[in-house]
């Protein structure tokens, strides 16, 4: 789910001031930002960027804007940053696994690959090697997001490494993962939860705002992480993205069970968002407007309650306190703390909208799934984002979708996927239409990609999910059992 703490700026040297000046001046040309004292700018990492610790200057809207604006890089610098989760369990039982056997896990994967670890409060929560990181979600999911690549054979690689890290280490411990976009056999009850105060903090706010613990405990997303040049870049790739997600969602729908038998979606993962704080999650509707742009975000984001501050190793409870009040001194229990960079990057990452914007575009609405869709995720927004043809061709077929249209699609996709009725036929036939894009974007790109969307084209050409396959085999084969999709959907 990734729902904190994915950075495109790792070891970044931020000089607020000089950046202010810098895009203050840009932004009047709508077209460029300059990044002026910004280094090492990496995409799809799990590590807050480091700014300087020791502000001259209390912090502005101004300063905010420029978060964002920093992350404008040219053409030849952009990548592809990949995250993915999996499911573990135990081999005999099929029971989740337990935090020891987490624990054990990453420790081996650590000794025998040669990762660092990574400790809170003297117990390991992860592992950093490079660019790449592995982490673990609040119900011990495990993450790995990926270094920024240049070309989806190098993404290709990097998960097939590692898997193999993966799965030789979990072997020996008798537990397997799952390519699945939720939790198929086990109650609630028995999820393991990984112990981290701001998982805490988050979860009880979810708890509050509709969904529960089922977002954080249960589910498994794929996203990828995409560059921008431009505030104007942005926003036609952010435009196209968004009201292109419940295509993505279609296609990848990947988590039809619960509790041991059929939930009634496609993606329950993706429902699941739907009754989570409508203020901070689904398909922003302003994106759309006129005014949409750096600073129309950045008001957006004002006025969202903040989860937690950051400060001395742990984690302050913010209570519903806005960053619009923080950041005005408008505050009680936190009068003493003064807002910095680094709040500012961790308030965002407390924000689920279907694409989110920090200093690159996150897609956010695939549910996690087999080998070749992992790859296949960044293989559809590749070619459509990153090739300036495909991505005008997909602007013009969106143009005229209403508002109303884009919620109906988002609400409806996670039940009916491609069967969904959008004007005047099924949502298959846009699909279609969507991945010849992706597949002409990709040729143009001349890397021999297109081979990874393969699994995505044989879904629209057929119009079934890997949901809705799932489904026959265990209406089927499998004997109304979801025990053989732990064998059938392991790693």
């Amino acid at each position: 789910m990734a729902l904190v703490f994915s950075s495109c700026g790792l070891g970044a040297v931020m000089n607020l001031s000089a950046l202010k000046t810098n895009v203050s001046s840009s932004r009047k040309k709508f077209l460029t930002c300059k990044r002026s004292k910004i280094v090492a700018s990496n995409q799809g990492t799990n590590t807050t960027a480091s700014y300087s610790a020791l502000a001259t200057e209390p912090l502005t809207k101004e300063d905010l804007i420029a978060y964002f604006s920093s992350g404008c890089k040219t053409k030849e610098m952009w990548r592809i940053g990949t995250e993915h989760e999996k499911i573990g369990f135990d081999v005999k039982t099929l029971r989740p696994i337990k935090y020891e056997q987490i624990t054990a896990l990453l420790n081996g994967i650590s000794e025998r690959f040669d990762w660092d670890k990574v400790m809170e409060t003297g117990t390991i929560i992860g592992l950093k090697q490079g660019m790449q990181n592995i982490s673990l979600e609040r119900g011990c999911q495990l993450e790995l997001s990926g270094a920024p690549l240049e070309t989806l054979h190098q993404t290709y690689d990097e998960l097939n490494s590692h898997l193999y890290q993966v799965k030789t280490v979990a072997e020996d411990l008798g537990i397997g993962f799952l390519g699945i976009g939720y939790e198929p056999k086990s109650n609630l009850e028995d999820a393991t939860i990984v112990r981290k105060r701001r998982y805490d903090i988050i979860q009880g706010y979810l708890d509050r705002s509709g969904s529960g613990p089922d977002l954080g405990l249960r589910t498994c997303t794929v996203q990828v992480n995409l560059d921008y040049s431009s505030e104007t870049d942005m926003i036609r790739k952010f435009r196209a993205s968004l009201a292109l997600q419940p295509i993505a969602t279609a296609l990848f729908a990947n988590s039809p069970f619960s509790n041991g038998k059929p939930n009634g979606f496609l993606s329950i993962r993706s429902h699941l968002w739907i009754d989570t704080d409508k203020n901070r999650t689904g398909m922003i509707p302003f994106v759309f407007h006129d005014s949409f742009g750096f600073e129309r975000y950045v008001e957006y984001a004002l006025d969202i309650p903040m989860c937690f501050l950051h400060r001395n190793k742990s984690y302050l409870n913010c209570r519903g306190m806005t960053f619009r009040d923080f950041l005005s001194g408008k505050t009680s229990h936190l009068s003493h703390e003064q807002p910095t960079i680094n709040d500012w990057e961790n308030h965002i990452g407390t924000i689920w909208p279907e694409v989110r914007l920090k200093r690159y575009l996150e897609m956010r609405g695939a549910d996690g799934g087999s080998r070749e869709i992992l790859c296949a995720l960044p293989a559809f927004w590749v070619g459509l984002l990153y090739d300036d043809e495909s991505l005008q061709t997909v602007l013009d077929m969106i143009a005229d979708w209403t508002t109303e249209e884009r919620e109906m699609l988002r609400t409806q996709v996670p039940v009916t996927g491609l069967k969904t009725m959008f004007r005047d036929g099924p949502l298959k036939h846009v699909a279609e239409d969507v991945l010849k894009q992706a597949k002409d974007g990709l040729e143009r790109r001349n890397y021999k990609e297109t081979g990874f969307l393969d699994v995505v084209t044989e879904v629209a050409i057929t119009g079934v999910t890997p949901a809705e396959k799932l489904l026959k085999l265990y209406n089927g084969d499998w004997g109304q059992s979801v025990d053989p999709l732990f064998h059938e959907m392991q790693y």
